[in-house]
């Protein structure tokens, strides 16, 4: 798990960029509100404000994305309010949270701003009884959201926008539907009953921290889809949690709140969640659990006993987002599976399609795009899968076959990133033999998304001249897409049947 962190591939560096320019515009929205005189409490629902409004929203163009973030005050202060007005009356409040679980998730349908406003309106509603928001602290509580909104803004879209020199990619979205077919509205029904369990049963073991069941129970919803994908992910929150608490014991708990030290223990909090949140779910756990414990030693409250504590709520959470998946409205995870890795393969054969045209000379021809939604798309294919690979899954025939069909997925994508990284190059000249090998991609692909006989036919060798450049990757993407075609095939034909 730790190597893959440190090896996960950053094409540009945009995880180190991303968690830096976090850590940059989080640090200036905490310090423009203790500027202008804000409390710590107030200081902190900014900070927190500003890490979900550089965390959240991930519309593909940098337009989109300042919309969207504009729109986060919007949504948000209403939920504030509602929160902190509801504040002594708990049937109420918890009333309107549920309410706020449901149509946070429900919004998921209208894409990446459906789910970053959804996302924000129930971190804001959750915050609220983090800080044990009262009426009287609205005015300066909604003043500190906005100014931390346009601070991370300005970072975002001024100081460092390095999503201008990158090219848009649309974020991968799950299979659409109607009704109760549809994935979202499933999920928005499983997370309101998760929340309702983790709402009772969190207020049994404390009727302060209660809201951190609701919370885990919401994040392990978060992008997920199937009722494997949300075990694994209930499982990983839980660990995740359980390693944070115990680097608390170790590092946060001795500072005593101390307030250099713990702010610069926050900035690394902050700089690994927003580096890991992409290659493990674990590890942004730990710096997650680490962060909500560095706020609560600048508090002064931090104590063995408060983390013991987190560590019961996060356990309910979890068991409440279980149960949820299992007995209500439940999605497979072979359905989801399934239609990732076909749009992985498609996505291949685009890939190489435009790199082809890039190297036959095509001016509008550009591949990069093309990559970074396929790296997107396997990540997606990853976390569906992950209930297939997991250590505690007994079907050993499905998880030797998932593994297989992973690596060879991870190996059309380094040879799909070479070929890009040789069309790139101005001096590339397109060779005669490029289009059959593209020709024999394209007919791979379709064997395996339409069921077709032939993809798992082996591939000769090329001569010596052919494993040069372009044509060695392309041949190497033609061995790995002949040999997906034994672990995605089954006696029932799906990929990956029965998982």
């Amino acid at each position: 798990m730790l190597k893959r962190v440190f090896t996960a591939p950053d094409p540009g560096r945009v995880r180190l960029r991303f968690a830096a320019r976090a850590v940059l515009g989080i640090g200036l929205a905490a310090a423009v509100c203790g500027q202008v005189g804000h409390s710590l409490t107030e200081a902190v629902a900014g900070g927190l404000a500003a890490l979900l409004a550089l965390f959240t929203v991930t519309d593909p163009t940098v337009r989109g994305q300042a919309v969207t973030t504009a729109l986060l005050p919007v949504v948000g202060v209403p939920v504030l309010a509602a929160a902190v007005a509801l504040h002594d009356r708990p049937v109420a409040r918890d009333l309107v949270f549920l309410a706020v679980v449901g149509a946070g998730v429900y919004a998921r349908r209208w894409g990446p701003r459906g789910h970053s406003l959804g996302v924000f309106a129930f971190m804001t509603f959750f915050v609220a009884q983090f800080l044990h928001a009262a009426p009287a602290q609205m005015p300066a509580l909604t003043a500190a959201v906005l100014l931390a909104v346009l601070s991370a803004a300005a970072v975002r879209f001024g100081l460092w926008c390095y999503e201008r020199r990158l090219p848009p990619v649309t974020a991968p979205s799950p299979p659409s539907g109607a009704g109760l077919a549809r994935i979202t509205t499933r999920q928005a029904v499983q997370a309101t009953a998760g929340a309702g369990f983790a709402v009772v049963a969190g207020q049994l073991l404390s009727g302060q921290r209660w809201y951190w069941a609701v919370g885990a129970t919401w994040w392990v919803f978060v992008n997920t889809a199937s009722r494997g994908e949300t075990l694994v992910r209930g499982f990983r929150r839980v660990l995740g949690t359980v390693l944070g608490l115990c680097l608390g014991v170790l590092v946060v708990i001795p500072l005593h709140g101390a307030a250099l030290p713990t702010a610069v223990l926050v900035a690394a909090a902050v700089f690994g969640v927003f580096y890991t949140a992409a290659v493990s779910y674990t590890w942004m756990m730990l710096w997650v659990t680490l962060l909500a414990e560095s706020l609560y030693g600048l508090f002064g409250v931090l104590n063995p006993g408060l983390l013991a504590l987190r560590f019961g709520e996060t356990a309910v959470g979890a068991l409440g987002a279980w149960l949820a998946v299992l007995f209500v409205l439940p999605v497979t995870t072979h359905a989801v599976t399934d239609g990732w890795i076909q749009r992985a393969l498609r996505c291949v054969h685009a890939c190489t399609a435009e790199a082809a045209a890039r190297l036959a000379g095509a001016p509008a021809a550009d591949p990069a795009p093309r990559v970074a939604e396929l790296e997107q798309i396997l990540g997606r294919v990853r976390l569906s899968v992950a209930p297939l690979v997991h250590p505690l899954n007994p079907m050993r025939g499905r998880k030797r076959r998932a593994r297989r069909a992973l690596a060879l997925l991870d190996d059309c994508a380094r040879e799909i990133r070479g070929l890009v990284a040789v069309a790139a190059d101005p001096e590339a000249s397109h060779d005669a033999r490029l289009a059959a090998a593209c020709w024999r991609v394209e007919a791979a692909v379709k064997a395996l998304t339409e069921g077709r006989a032939g993809a798992s036919e082996p591939v000769a060798a090329p001569g010596p001249a052919a494993e040069a450049g372009a044509l060695a990757h392309l041949h190497g993407l033609e061995r790995a897409l002949a040999e997906l075609a034994a672990p995605l095939r089954a006696p029932s034909g799906s990929p990956l049947a029965g998982a």
